[in-house]
């Protein structure tokens, strides 16, 4: 069974780590532009494998920034995966033990929660390392090829490999939202919700970290109040 989750991971995965590949391309001729060696460049997306995160943290490190500027900039951005990891918590496999937990907490991306997440059944620990498994390499090899390419590359090829990550996530949340009714009209509503940030004067203000925090939390919440999901093991006692 351990086999089989870590092969459909894998399977899975590649999609993301095309993607990635693709987005990490970019980060990696930021950063040589910006005066980072390879081997620096490479080091930042194994470490981090974040994409807003890495290129925010670029700007202030091309800027001269301060170290504190650099943590607290990352904490804004990145602090939806703390959201992102208590919801894989609850949905891990029960019988898998806590210190899968912290193997997986490294590579939980948007993307890979989304493929997580869209799971009928329980977690599984090794069908999340199956996703790791090509991911990763893809978001660190991409950085590495952007690197030594420089900036040899047009600007029209350079954002068009830019919009490959939008393009794979909607792939990732279209098929399950046109499955489940609840699902649609929670993507609806953060779309929605996310838009208003993006127009009215006083939410403009909000930082991009803070919206998905915000959106996340007021979207599944009322979600979760209005559509609960209901437990089997309290569905078949009650039968």
């Amino acid at each position: 069974m351990k086999t089989k989750n870590y092969q459909n991971g894998l399977r899975d995965g590649i999609a993301v780590a095309l993607g990635y590949f693709a987005v990490s391309f970019t980060f990696g001729m930021a950063s040589a532009a910006d005066g980072l060696s390879i081997f620096q460049a490479v080091l930042v997306s194994l470490t981090n494998v974040t994409s807003a995160g890495q290129f925010s943290g670029l700007a202030i490190i091309a800027a001269g920034g301060t170290y504190i500027e650099i943590a607290l900039t990352q904490l804004v951005i990145n602090l939806r995966y703390c959201l992102m990891s208590f919801s894989l918590a609850q949905k891990l496999n029960r019988n898998a033990p806590h210190w899968h937990r912290y193997l997986m907490a490294y590579s939980v991306t948007d993307e890979i929660f989304a493929l997580d997440a869209s799971l009928d059944s329980p977690l599984s620990p090794a069908y999340h390392y199956g996703i790791t498994s090509v991911a990763v390499p893809g978001w660190v090899l991409g950085t590495l090829a952007g690197a030594v390419s420089g900036n040899i590359l047009p600007t029209f090829v350079i954002s068009a490999l830019g919009v490959a990550i939008y393009g794979m996530f909607l792939a990732i949340i279209i098929p399950p939202a046109r499955k489940n009714r609840t699902v649609l009209l929670v993507v609806l509503s953060a779309m929605g919700l996310s838009f208003l940030f993006s127009v009215l004067p006083l939410l403009q203000k909000v930082t991009s970290g803070f919206v998905i925090i915000i959106t996340t939390v007021a979207v599944a919440g009322v979600a979760a109040w209005l559509r609960p999901i209901e437990d089997e093991n309290v569905k078949n006692e009650g039968d």
